[in-house]
């Protein structure tokens, strides 16, 4: 884990891995809202060649209703970025730990955002449990 995210190597195909991180967030209660293949997107507006890599914008509607109900400025970290990227035969997924996200946002300390927090990241460690096997 690094200070903003938990990684995992995934040994699979960059297309196999980016389904397999959405059906591990599903599993747990969060529906990708946005996609950005940043391949795709710097080939088209720069045309330059770069890896597989995706961006994935992930949400739990009860967990970010509750946040942005109790705090507006919560939509600053929503939602859950989790990062696809192929790294030669492998696959490296980074997933935002939100409460990494809370303490650079200056919401750590609010009762009500550490419970959000503390359950978004309980179900975001175990997606990248699931992806490890």
């Amino acid at each position: 884990m690094s200070g903003m995210a938990f990684e995992v190597i995934v040994n699979a195909s960059y297309a196999e891995a980016v389904e397999r991180v959405i059906d591990a967030l599903q599993e747990e209660g969060f529906g990708v809202l946005t996609r950005i293949d940043v391949h795709d997107t710097l080939k088209a507006k720069l045309d330059v060649d770069f890896r597989n890599y995706s961006i994935l914008g992930a949400c739990n509607p009860p967990l970010a209703h509750k946040a942005l109900s109790n705090r507006p400025d919560a939509g600053l970290m929503l939602p859950c970025n989790v990062i696809v990227e192929e790294v030669g035969d492998h696959t490296l997924v980074r997933i935002v730990d939100p409460a990494a996200m809370m303490q650079a946002g200056g919401l750590a300390g609010d009762p009500v955002m550490e419970e959000v927090g503390g359950e978004a990241g309980a179900r975001l460690r175990r997606v990248a449990d699931a992806l490890q096997h």
